[in-house]
């Protein structure tokens, strides 16, 4: 009985973990979009490059932020 609730403990863990790198999978996304936006814009007004490269990087970080996030959720679910 004890071996079962082992493995099923050690099972959980593994889907858990599995789950929450959904979340980097939504910030590569998430990067994607926010390029194609950004040369989509860039396209229609050049001059704002300055404005616009702002607003990139911001989102960028964000982005990614959320993606670690995620990626250290799964990491303690594993090894915890």
């Amino acid at each position: 009985m004890k071996e079962l609730t082992v493995g099923l403990i050690a099972s959980s863990k593994l889907i858990g973990a599995g789950m929450a790198t959904i979340g980097v999978t939504g910030a590569g996304v998430g990067l994607g979009v926010l390029f194609g936006f950004f040369i989509a814009s860039l396209g229609r007004n050049p001059f704002l490059e300055d404005n616009l490269l702002k607003y990139l990087f911001l989102g960028l970080a964000l982005t990614e932020a959320m993606g670690l996030l995620a990626l250290m959720m799964a990491f303690l679910i594993l090894y915890s």
